[in-house]
């Protein structure tokens, strides 16, 4: 689980100076109105609509590291904006926009840390990123491109120094008391994915739980008042024009006890549940996607059901975290087994008509090139498997050219701002001369500039990757179909849609290969993305494969 307890020193007085004037004031309401409105009511029976989403593929952005616009070290959304055409330029008749479908925006609520999971007004946008006049020219000009916008709705806790959380500590009497979760004493649970802190931090005589740390106390989600103001937030910024939500920490809605009963509780299943009939009635195209961190036969729950509702009555998107860590296990090991089983996992596990969200590495893991060491190939590899998959791939910013983390293992190593060129001192992503967080180390190859014209480079492998999935309507939509092989190495399966076949093929291993496949050949093949040494052709009993070492082919084998 991410490490969310560091807040900034120059915070720190402010945060005081809160707790102080909160325990001193009298409790009072934090809307205007004294109660939040109410959301539309719930439509259960109605359905979602994201054949949009189906074969898109995402990147998720860190704003504050993607591009600064003002010369104060710190990315903006105007800067982002600024930025789309490298994204997607609206033209498919153009090559060098990298093609993306939509973007996800780490949080961009107003908040005291560098990270934002600590929002303190979910209506607000963070003052260092801009204003909402920027936010809305930012989604206006990203739609003009055909791009789709899901921002980061953290559901499970606030900040400290949030109104509620302020009005809550008032007394034990406020009306907001409720809105989060006490107790008399402290029962000593620690976090359930280890390490032994405490999730319950003392304040005045009692306790608050915050499974993160003690600046992020978690919302009461049993209170209905909580649900439904969470549920008016959300419908707030749909209304604005946002495309949906990556919802952070959902296993963790509801605690029940200590250890494992501190995740994935019925109740929050249900509130999970009760938020997606919420979105799906008057936002059918929105979509939802969970932050389940956890293995397969967990994240399938988190779908609810297909039946009922196409595509889930749950959450219809969920990070796929095993199949994250089996490709850069495969792509490490050489051996096709870790992909190969967890897709099979998925099949059995995951309900009919589920969308995946595969992807490489996020914000609170080691970057990609810094655990494949920088290999081109593995680097390629890897992005070679991730999108040719089924579901909705996402990428992380950086990801596209090689990005490693910076020196260390805290977070912001994780998030350092994106070279675009190698210009010093600010690399094309600021004017300013120290942004906000030092540049990871890397080679002057490792800039957008370097590659953005070098067919040859990672940045081109990406472009066209995302390309050809475009084109194909197998490799968007298709359903995926294992091909057995007798070699450990390679990684061989078929997507089929109604309209076309291709077979993709995948040698990990550091030796070419030529094996047999149990694969009738009808139509003549066409080759769609392949290596030199690479063929396929009819032979007796099946077809001959040939692949070269740490390389991707693909051929179409139907119209």
């Amino acid at each position: 689980m991410p490490d969310r307890s560091a807040l900034p020193r120059s915070v720190l007085p402010g945060f005081l100076v809160a707790v102080l004037i909160g325990a001193a004031t009298a409790c009072r309401s934090p809307f205007p109105s004294g109660e939040p409105a109410a959301p539309a009511p719930a439509s259960a029976d109605a359905q979602w609509h994201h054949d949009w989403a189906e074969g898109a593929v995402f990147y998720e952005v860190f704003v504050r590291s993607f591009q600064d616009s003002d010369g104060d070290g710190i990315g903006d959304l105007r800067g982002l904006t600024e930025r789309l055409d490298f994204l997607n330029d609206g033209d498919p008749a153009t090559g060098g926009d990298l093609g993306v479908d939509a973007l996800w925006l780490m949080p961009i609520f107003q908040s005291p840390s560098y990270h934002g999971y600590d929002v303190v007004y979910y209506e607000r946008i963070e003052p260092d990123y801009g204003t909402g006049d920027d936010f809305d020219r930012l989604l206006a000009e990203a739609h003009r491109r055909g791009i789709r916008v899901i921002v980061d709705l953290v559901v499970n806790h606030t900040s400290v120094r949030h109104p509620w959380f302020d009005q809550a500590c008032c007394s034990p009497g406020s009306p907001y008391r409720s809105w989060y979760v006490w107790r008399p004493d402290d029962p000593g649970w620690t976090q359930p994915w280890g390490g032994g802190r405490p999730t319950w931090h003392r304040r005045g005589d009692e306790y608050y739980y915050g499974i993160f740390w003690s600046g992020m106390p978690d919302l009461n989600w049993r209170n209905r008042a909580v649900r439904e103001e969470m549920y008016r937030i959300a419908a707030f910024w749909l209304d604005r024009g946002v495309d949906g939500f990556r919802l952070d920490a959902t296993r963790h809605l509801v605690a029940n006890g200590p250890g494992e009963l501190q995740s994935d509780q019925p109740e929050t299943h249900l509130y999970l549940k009760e938020l997606a009939s919420r979105v799906r009635g008057p936002h059918p195209e929105a979509i939802l996607v969970g932050e389940n961190w956890a293995d397969s036969r967990t994240i399938a729950t988190y779908y609810g059901s297909t039946g009922r509702v196409r595509g889930g009555d749950e959450l219809p998107m969920s990070f796929d975290f095993p199949l994250a860590e089996a490709i850069l296990r495969a792509v490490e090991t050489g051996e096709a087994a870790p992909v190969a089983d967890t897709l099979r996992e998925v099949a059995e596990l995951y309900p009919p008509g589920a969308l995946d969200a595969p992807f490489l590495t996020n914000h609170d893991q080691e970057r990609i090139a810094t655990r494949l060491a920088g290999d081109p190939r593995a680097l390629r590899l890897a992005a070679s498997i991730l999108l040719t998959l089924p579901g909705a791939p996402f990428l992380y910013y950086g990801e596209e050219i090689g990005l490693p983390n910076g020196p260390g293992r805290d977070d912001e190593q994780k998030r350092t701002p994106m070279p675009w060129d190698g210009s010093e001192p600010g690399r094309g992503f600021t004017a300013a001369a120290d942004p906000w967080f030092p540049f990871a180390p890397a080679g002057s190859e490792v800039t957008v500039a370097a590659q953005v014209d070098d067919p040859a480079s990672l940045l081109a492998c990406y472009r066209d990757l995302i390309g050809l999935r475009h084109a194909s309507a197998a490799l968007a939509k298709g359903r995926l179909e294992a091909v057995a092989t007798a070699d450990p190495e390679l990684l061989v399966y078929l997507r089929t849609a109604p309209s076309e076949t291709v077979l993709v093929a995948h040698n990990l291993g550091l030796r070419d290969l030529s094996v047999r496949l149990a694969l009738e050949l009808g139509a003549p093949v066409v080759a769609l993305r392949a290596p030199p040494g690479a063929g396929l052709a009819r032979a007796a009993g099946g077809a001959v494969l040939g692949l070269p070492a740490r390389s991707t082919a693909v051929w179409r084998l139907s119209p």
